[in-house]
């Protein structure tokens, strides 16, 4: 249950309301936004909050227990403000999002109505409809170690600790050919066919500078080497655009081993019988089901 001060409740009571909303976004690199649904702008805390954004909400959903609950808003995708490229490299994934109930005459009277993150982005040609996902949703997050046979860490975190900054797992290069807004092709030195998959690419110069996305495959072409996104990019990739790829990691105890020599920093259990050992059951013909290692 929210409190209101006696002011406000008065305000909520009256026959005629001047109430509006406001919306507060803060990306994870610390950039603010501000909309509302007043025909002009509104200012409070450090924030202003702009009204030729046409950012729309849907009705809310909320529930009792560790339900998620949540809701979607929805804008246009508009030069000063919201930029299609900024949805497609990921910048406001994972946004703070802040739902205030204002009175417009005098922004001080106001009351916050719900804080939430911003999950799902869908983007058409000139708008867009980002799902906002309630506090709960953390609940639903991974804490800890997974007893699994993959590795749980992330290819250069505190956990891995592999260096990415060198030569053997991270290069620079410029576009030489391009296959649409999904696929480039650039000259990687000696790098083998796949070296680079699973990894990502950041565009350091283009339109796309800033960008970065998710390799899903790396192959070698007579013309060069082939690298195909996972996602397209907003802009156009262009042939002399320079971009900065890093190697994948398939979270494998061989790819551990093999391709950056960190088997003591692997964060799997890799000698974890699989489903079809725990399926089976011991025979006269087979020597593995001996109470034995099954790794001898």
């Amino acid at each position: 249950m929210r409190k209101t001060t006696p002011e406000l409740q008065a305000r909520l009571d009256a026959d005629a309301t001047t109430f509006c909303h406001c919306w507060k976004l803060v990306r994870r690199d610390g950039v603010k936004l501000g909309f509302t649904d007043h025909d002009r702008d509104l200012a409070f805390g450090d924030t202003t909050y702009t009204a030729r954004a046409g950012l729309d909400a849907a009705s809310a959903e909320s529930s009792l227990g560790f339900a998620i609950g949540g809701t979607e808003v929805s804008g246009a995708l508009s030069t000063d403000t919201l930029l299609e490229a900024d949805l497609v490299s990921g910048r406001y994934d994972a946004a703070s999002f802040e739902t205030w109930l204002v009175d417009w005459t005098d922004p001080a009277q106001r009351m916050l109505l719900d804080i939430s993150t911003i999950g799902e982005v869908k983007r058409s040609e000139y708008a867009f409809t980002a799902e906002l996902r309630s506090l709960a949703h953390k609940l639903d997050q991974v804490r800890g170690r997974r007893y699994q046979q993959a590795c749980c860490a992330d290819l250069g975190d505190a956990q891995c600790a592999v260096r990415l900054d060198v030569a053997a797992f991270q290069a620079h290069a410029t576009v030489i050919a391009s296959g649409g807004p999904s696929e480039c092709v650039a000259q990687l030195a000696t790098y083998d066919a796949g070296w680079f998959t699973g990894g990502r690419v950041e565009f350091t110069t283009g339109d796309n500078a800033g960008a970065l996305v998710s390799i899903k495959s790396h192959r070698v072409s007579d013309a060069g080497d082939v690298l195909i996104f996972w996602t397209p990019l907003a802009a156009a990739i262009r042939p002399g655009d320079n971009f900065t790829v890093t190697a994948g990691c398939d979270k494998s105890f061989a790819t551990c081993g093999l391709k950056f020599s960190n088997v003591p920093n692997f964060r799997g259990f890799p000698h974890i019988p699989g489903n079809d050992v725990l399926m089976s059951y011991p025979g006269q013909s087979d020597p593995l089901m001996d109470g034995g290692s099954l790794f001898r």
